[in-house]
């Protein structure tokens, strides 16, 4: 197993969970994904684009999906999470259920559109 998948598999539940579903999800949805392991976290890239990333808070309990071209995005802003972040967005989840499929799915679709943008708008 490479780190990336340790990560996944050594989390406690939900979080294992919700990450496995996540990477099927992305996995399913961007053409030629490859999960790595950067900044002791899961990250998928298409290529040498980053797309997004998992990241757990064990602190505060959930797992957030980063988008890493946040900038460019127009879809479900509404749902996303900034929290301190001047740049990066992420859909938040507490629990497996929380996921809304649609949402996950487009804001991907879009993700991966935008792969060729750069992490800031200029």
């Amino acid at each position: 197993m490479n780190p990336a998948e340790d990560y996944i598999i050594n989390q406690k539940e939900p979080f294992r969970s919700i990450l496995l579903h996540l990477k099927v999800v992305i996995e399913s949805v961007v053409p030629d994904v490859d999960m790595r392991y950067k900044w002791s976290i899961p990250c998928f890239y298409s290529g040498k684009r980053p797309i997004c990333y998992l990241n757990v808070s064990q602190k505060k309990k959930y797992v957030d999906i980063a988008f890493w071209n946040s900038a460019h995005l127009t879809l479900h802003l509404d749902k996303m999470v900034v929290e301190n972040r001047k740049v990066v967005k992420s859909l938040r989840y507490f629990t497996l259920e929380e996921i809304d499929q649609e949402v996950l799915v487009e804001v991907l679709q879009e993700c991966y559109s935008l792969k060729s943008k750069g992490f800031y708008k200029k």
